[in-house]
């Protein structure tokens, strides 16, 4: 056999050259995200804290039937291909029946799916429910070099569709993997349900709305639970911290409120001071006048009355005079 030609041997380096282009580029996340070059695994400590109180959030707080708590917490921790809930995106089945009625079944089967089918959830997790508006859950997760994002979603109880959570929040930084992570949070509408308030009735939105987050002025409209347009914005109504665990996890101990260590951007500082909305009141619209009474040949007397509709709470605008009288001449003088 001859020598081969210099053509053959240029085109299989060239052909070589593109298999190993093409290997690289197979091996990047979707979307461009950059590689998680840290240790395969890394297990992580993740505490939910609400902060749903009636001083910082005191229109309509639920006090009872039910009074104000938090849902069971479910989450996974999942490559950039699977999302378990997105701002601006329809929710699944399984997360709208979570958030309208706290059913939780059907939404851990589709998690689990995910990670059966197409390899892209790594772990699901989930959390004691608590049964107060404060109060704190926590549980344990482990995340993975090609699964470091996490999300999570933990329902307001009561209340037509809301919920809390966070969306694909990464643990991985290059090569390393973050030591604390902590995350205000704020409500946010499924958009499955159109009540305004805590105690709406079940009124399915048709059609289906994408998900919407609550703030002071949206939904813009006074029955809205959340509306304080005194407000630039709401007070966050929960805190997730997320700490990665060492090799004793028993040995363990949640920090104290305060600066986190070096976890990016997704760093906050505890406010000192606990939150205090304030709370205008709210009146009713004035009566009709009432019949107009005085003595024949003098001016007579007539007044109208409203009612208060909401107290108000934490310094808020004060309630204004629920009656007022005018001169009339009397229909039928005495």
């Amino acid at each position: 056999m001859g020598a081969p030609s210099h053509a053959s041997t240029w085109g299989r380096a060239l052909w070589a050259v593109l298999l190993t282009t093409l290997g690289s580029v197979a091996s990047q996340p979707l979307g461009g995200e950059s590689v998680c070059t840290a240790r395969p695994l890394a297990k992580y400590s993740i505490t939910f804290t609400g902060k749903w109180s009636q001083t910082a959030f005191p229109k309509q707080y639920p006090l009872f039937r039910p009074p104000a708590q938090w849902s069971s917490l479910l989450g996974a921790a999942h490559s950039s291909d699977y999302s378990l809930w997105r701002k601006n995106q329809y929710v699944s089945d399984g997360l709208r029946d979570f958030a309208e009625r706290g059913e939780a079944w059907s939404l851990m089967r589709e998690m689990e799916a995910a990670g059966e089918k197409l390899q892209s959830v790594h772990e699901v997790f989930s959390a004691p429910a608590v049964p107060s508006g404060t109060g704190q859950t926590s549980a344990e997760l482990e995340a993975h070099s090609r699964h470091s994002l996490v999300s999570f979603v933990v329902r307001i109880v009561p209340s037509p569709d809301w919920f809390v959570g966070v969306d694909s929040l990464d643990l991985c930084d290059g090569d390393r993997w973050r030591e604390q992570v902590a995350v205000d949070l704020y409500p946010y509408d499924a958009g499955t349900d159109s009540g305004f308030t805590f105690s709406s009735p079940n009124f399915a939105t048709i059609p289906q709305d994408t998900v919407t987050e609550i703030t002071s002025s949206s939904p813009s409209h006074p029955a809205n639970s959340f509306y304080y347009p005194r407000l630039k914005s709401l007070p966050p109504i929960a805190r997730v911290t997320l700490v990665r665990l060492r090799h004793n996890p028993r040995a363990f101990v949640p920090p104290a409120p305060g600066p986190v260590g070096a976890g990016g951007s997704n760093e906050i500082v505890d406010s000192v001071s606990v939150a205090e909305t304030p709370l205008d009141c709210e009146v009713s619209l004035w009566s009709s006048w009432g019949l107009c009474a005085g003595p024949c040949g003098k001016l007579g007397a007539k007044s109208r009355t409203r009612y208060i509709r909401v107290q108000p709470a934490n310094h808020g605008a004060p309630c204004p005079e629920l009656e007022e009288e005018a001169e009339c001449v009397p229909d039928n003088c005495v």
